[in-house]
């Protein structure tokens, strides 16, 4: 199973916690874990020892600058944003699948099932988050322009197919749209514009969960996702937004609790 992830120095420890949740709960599986980033991480070697003490194999995937050359950089958009995008033009061209995962989820389910989601005539499959009204999906349709999509599709688990992503995927196409138009979550943005079509649904409740929003999702299945049904069911608990667990010093969220004990488990190992 392949993996990538894109971090700096400063989430060194959550990309840690994110594995040692995948390893926990998907035992069966070996990984390879590509790792994009700009500068070589500091701590590089660690997380290396770090995954290979878990039986994962840490690929260090380092970025060309050349690659932006044309595109529009700013403050607002850093070339950060064009890496999950533009991840098939950085891997190894023998990889035709991966799971992308933002650093902030933790996994407490069996990700076999997911990784193994027929992919044909898609790029990517991916999950939009339930709660969203009708208005805002109407204003992200509006916005984007990309009516035949189910939907506004949250990136932070995106699995790819890469043979059809290099086919279809071209760098000019992105930095055009980037400069056309005024986006509020770039590379979300972009993703949903221009690939929504082409992304296949897959459930928020089990894939991609809004640990913030766990209210919510009781309400709307009628008392079916309580706590104790996510715990059985759901894979991938998703920590959106400001408040992220490793942050927060008072015990707040429903999952917060098991987020720390991960972070925990995973700063002591990478330090021993």
């Amino acid at each position: 199973m392949n993996l990538l992830f894109s971090i700096d120095d400063h989430y060194t420890t959550q990309l840690a916690t994110v594995l040692l949740s995948i390893k926990v709960s998907t035992p069966a599986q070996h990984f390879d874990v590509y790792v994009i980033q700009k500068q070589p991480l500091q701590n590089g070697d660690q997380l290396a020892a770090f995954c290979q003490r878990l039986g994962m194999t840490y690929h260090p995937v380092m970025v060309k600058n050349e690659m932006f050359k044309d595109a529009p950089v700013t403050d607002r958009y850093p070339t950060t944003i064009y890496y999950r995008l533009l991840a098939h033009k950085l891997l190894p061209t023998d990889l035709h699948k991966i799971l992308y995962l933002d650093a902030d989820v933790l996994c407490i389910n069996d990700l076999t099932q997911l990784y193994a989601t027929d992919l044909t005539d898609y790029l990517y499959a991916s999950a939009i988050h339930t709660g969203l009204t009708n208005t805002t999906e109407v204003i992200n349709k509006i916005r984007l322009q990309n009516f035949d999509a189910d939907g506004y599709y949250n990136s932070g688990v995106l699995l790819m197919n890469l043979d059809a992503i290099r086919q279809r995927v071209q760098p000019d196409a992105i930095f055009n749209y980037i400069r056309d138009h005024i986006l509020l979550l770039p590379d979300q943005d972009v993703l949903n514009a221009l690939y929504g079509k082409d992304i296949k649904s897959v459930p928020d409740e089990l894939y991609n969960f809004d640990t913030r929003k766990g209210q919510i999702y009781e309400t709307i299945s009628f008392g079916e996702w309580t706590t104790d049904w996510v715990v059985k069911n759901t894979v991938i608990l998703h920590y959106c937004g400001r408040d992220k667990p490793w942050l927060v010093k008072k015990n707040s969220g429903r999952y917060t609790a098991l987020y720390k004990h991960y972070f925990h488990v995973a700063q002591r190992l990478l330090q021993s």
